[in-house]
């Protein structure tokens, strides 16, 4: 199928659509429309006219939608959408069967900044978003609820803080040439499976069965070449690290390998410090390259190692656990622990590559694989109800691990991750936040049980049912769809309640937890399956119910 010849601009307002999208046009000699525009000229009264009466946003919505309707039966055209346009997942359905969306980002502040500049120049009444009593912290809730709407539309995320309007428009232009791919006809390729895009840095990620024979030929293709130090656990080495080095060593690098002890106890200061100090006893150079193969405790170790020897040498990722590929791996987060808090020392440090090889999850131990499959689950919960259809009707050939259906709906998970961890690399507009769907109540059920009772995954999926549960009594969620969640969990093997853990346990844990922000704690709630947010608000007596009916008394 050939791409259609529409870009479509969304984003939060005074992200700079307007100008850029109409530099964007004029680049391309196409023509360039603004559905805000569309609407005032049609309506003859201003935007916050239409919002003023009481169902004045019912009605602009509605205006809005005829408007990007009009819009999209042009071919050759940049299409500028209101800020909230995304949030109707028919406005989002259509944009994308039509054409290559764009999402154009900026921090709270600086769209603050944009907008008083803005009603300086102008005169008139005050735009709404000023006349708030706080109106950055008004910017921000609102750019957290709209977060995900955008996440869901985007194939191209362009930040635009610190561009000027001509980069931002070929940012735009960029974005048009590498969304274009989606419309393309099947085809047999060799590229990576997705990217992590960030605005200092580009990290390719495969995923395949057997992919790991490929390592030194992806390392190679990314520009790196000399030498390569494999760290791995003392399990994984046994098993992978031959593979590894001999995948390494056949296009040229000089390979070594260290292992260190398997389990949580090898992320510490202490293990980093041994590795220094093999490296230095190996003669490691500023272009030498670390690889991390292994879970997500090797990853995390050698990652911040990576982040840290020599001010920063080249790291890529080479995951061996279902957690380590959907998360862990993706994203540029690594940490080691202190002894008072898991992943208080750390860094966010992108790896050159990531390489996931599905066929390694046919040797973990079932539990293990099982934990991970929460992960992948969430994603789907959070920002894709067609992948999460999908584990729905595939759950049976998935926990076989079939292979071309596995490599293919891990490699969907992925891409979610990655494209959270583009537009929200270092956690600062609320995206990343979404990710922790299921998080509070679960990091909080380990360290009930002192990191003893659950796996990560058995936590966060007794979690995720908690967060529904919480979901359903705000009633944003149906109690069809806290059934459906629940009932997949379940075919997968993953517990769905905690019986006996200790209350006050949990919610000694829960005030310690890091979303807690003005002592509430941000709760990631979903408002449809493949549809996650942020809110401040959740009453305590919702969140103490929810608690007891996952068994936690």
């Amino acid at each position: 199928m050939t791409a259609p010849q529409r870009i479509f601009l969304v984003g939060f307002s005074f992200t700079g659509k307007t100008e850029a999208g109409r530099l964007a046009a004029q680049r391309l000699g196409w023509a360039f429309v603004d559905t805000d525009h569309m609407i005032v000229a049609r309506e003859g009264k201003s935007i916050a006219d239409i919002f003023a009466p009481r169902d004045g946003e019912a009605r602009f919505r509605e205006l809005e939608r005829q408007a990007l309707t009009e819009a999209v039966a042009r071919e050759r055209v940049v299409v500028s959408t209101g800020g909230g346009a995304v949030t109707d997942p028919r406005n989002r359905e259509l944009m994308r069967s039509k054409g290559v969306v764009v999402c154009l980002e900026a921090q709270p502040e600086t769209i603050l900044a944009r907008l008083r500049a803005s009603e300086r120049r102008a005169s008139g009444p005050v735009r709404p978003l000023l006349a708030a009593p706080d109106p950055l912290q008004q910017i921000r809730s609102l750019k957290e609820q709209r977060q995900a709407s955008y996440a869901a539309a985007a194939d191209w995320t362009a930040h635009t803080d610190n561009l000027t309007a001509g980069e931002v428009a070929t940012e735009v232009l960029r974005g048009y040439d590498a969304g274009k791919r989606r419309f393309a006809p099947p085809a047999a390729h060799d590229g990576p499976t997705c990217e992590v895009r960030t605005a200092t840095e580009v990290c390719p990620i495969y995923v395949g069965w057997g992919a790991l024979d490929d390592l030194g030929r992806r390392m190679r293709d990314a520009g790196l070449s000399g030498t390569a130090y494999v760290i791995s656990d003392e399990s994984v080495l046994a098993r992978y690290g031959e593979r590894a080095l001999a995948s390494l060593r056949g296009v040229g690098f000089t390979a070594d390998s260290m292992a260190v002890p398997p389990g949580e106890p090898s992320k510490s200061l202490e293990m980093a410090g041994r590795i220094y100090d093999w490296l230095v006893a190996h003669r490691a150079e500023r272009g030498h390259a670390i690889v991390a193969l292994g879970g997500g405790v090797v990853g995390d170790l050698a990652g911040f190692v990576a982040a840290t020897f020599l001010r920063g040498v080249p790291f890529v990722q080479a995951p061996t656990s279902l957690l380590a590929m959907v998360d862990a791996s993706v994203g540029g987060k690594v940490a080691v622990n202190h002894r008072e808090a898991k992943n208080s020392i750390g860094a966010f440090y992108q790896p050159r590559l990531v390489l996931a090889d599905v066929s390694t999850l046919s040797t973990l131990p079932l539990r293990e694989l099982t934990s991970g499959w929460a992960e992948v689950i969430k994603h789907g919960a959070i920002l894709d109800a067609e992948l999460f259809a999908l584990f729905e009707e595939k759950a049976d050939a998935l926990k076989a691990l079939e292979p071309r259906l596995a490599a293919d709906i891990i490699g969907r998970s992925v891409a979610i991750k990655a494209r959270v961890a583009s537009e929200d690399e270092k956690e600062t507009t609320g995206l990343r936040t979404l990710l922790n769907y299921g998080h509070t109540i679960g990091h909080a059920l380990e360290a009930a049980t002192s990191y003893e009772g659950y796996l990560h995954g058995e936590a966060v999926a007794v979690g995720m049912v908690g967060a529904a549960l919480i979901s359903q009594r705000m009633g944003l969620l149906t109690p069809d769809a806290v059934e459906r969640l629940r009932k997949l969990l379940q075919r997968f093997g993953l517990p769905v309640a905690a019986p006996g853990v200790s209350r006050s346990a949990v919610l000694h844990a829960m005030a310690l937890d890091k979303k807690v922000e003005g002592k509430a704690i941000k709760w990631v709630v979903l408002e449809g399956i493949g549809r996650a947010t942020v809110r401040r608000d959740v009453p305590e007596a919702h969140m103490l119910a929810a608690l007891e009916a996952l068994g936690v008394r």
